[in-house]
């Protein structure tokens, strides 16, 4: 007897007819989910709340009245301290100010001092803010005081 030969096929199956799965089809489910997260998505930007403001436009003027609720120490030439234009000693600075600080939220102060003082005497100054629990110190230039816009770079 001859064998047969399939050109291909080591065995010969015959089609069945389709039956039943138990197996989950899990395609519909991802299509579903993909498309709730697109929708969740484009609706995310709505959700977003925002309040539109009007800011009044920059002046160059400065401002003439200063809030009474910061503190300015000026620094003279002559060394020279006053503080809210109030004179203070130099050995006295600390506790002065540790009094005015004690009860503020607001611990910020700023120093004017005049350009011919030496660095070392702008530090001791700072240094007696920082003793007395102040948090920001800001030093006003010559040129803000004098209400000249400051040049591009800084200087």
């Amino acid at each position: 007897m001859a064998a047969h030969k399939h050109h291909g096929a080591e065995k010969v199956v015959k089609g069945e007819t389709p039956h039943a799965s138990s197996d989950m089809n899990v395609t519909p489910l991802i299509d579903v989910l993909l498309v709730l997260l697109i929708i969740f998505m484009a609706a995310l930007p709505l959700t977003q709340k925002g309040l539109d403001i009007n800011l009044p436009l920059e002046t160059k003027a400065p401002a003439q009245n200063e809030p009474s609720d910061q503190i300015m120490l000026e620094f003279t030439a002559d060394r020279q301290i006053a503080v809210n234009k109030q004179p203070v000693a130099m050995d006295t600075l600390q506790d002065y100010l540790r009094n005015i600080f004690e009860t503020r939220k607001a611990k910020t102060m700023f120093i004017a001092g005049a350009g011919t003082l030496r660095y070392g005497d702008i530090i001791q100054v700072i240094d007696a803010a920082k003793g007395a629990g102040v948090e920001k110190v800001g030093i006003v230039t010559e040129r803000m005081r004098s209400g000249g816009a400051p040049r591009p770079g800084g200087n």
